[in-house]
């Protein structure tokens, strides 16, 4: 019993490392110091598709499973709903490029995006430090130099 729940946890710790690994890089978009905890993953899981390799994880699960006595995946809500997520029906080579591929692709537009946001703050605080940078307080200071006296 103990196995096959230790078994579903890997299951969803897993589920969780490969929205992580998809959605990390929007994700730092509002929280930038997250790609430091996502570009590790993001090459992790690149590399795994790119390879054709598998994740530690699944020969853990599955051992865990078998130490349970369990046959397959039916019988558990995790194993119902997320493993179909996480090992679809039909994976081919073919299949696992062009995820990589889309992996890649979304990243670098998420990171240049951030990196693009990231290098204008910058030069607006470095071209103009002594004026704020939030737009209310410029439109303030502006009223101010334009009133007269």
């Amino acid at each position: 019993m103990s196995e096959g729940l230790l078994a579903d946890g890997i299951v969803v710790v897993h589920f969780l490392f490969i929205f992580f690994v998809v959605a990390g890089g929007a994700l730092s978009l509002r929280w930038p110091r997250l790609a430091f905890a996502h570009v590790p993953a993001a090459c992790w899981g690149v590399l795994i598709e790119i390879s054709g390799g598998i994740c530690p994880l699944t020969p853990l699960e599955n051992e865990l499973r078998l130490a349970a006595g369990e046959a397959g995946y039916s019988g558990s809500f995790v194993a119902h709903y997320l493993l179909p997520i996480i090992y679809p029906p039909g994976l081919t080579r073919d299949i696992q490029l062009l995820l990589a591929g889309a992996l890649i692709a979304i990243n670098l537009a998420c990171y240049g995006w951030l990196i693009h946001g990231l290098r204008r703050a910058g030069r607006a605080r470095f071209k103009h430090p002594k004026q704020p940078v939030d737009t209310a307080d410029r439109a303030a200071q502006q009223r101010r130099s334009r009133s007269p006296g």
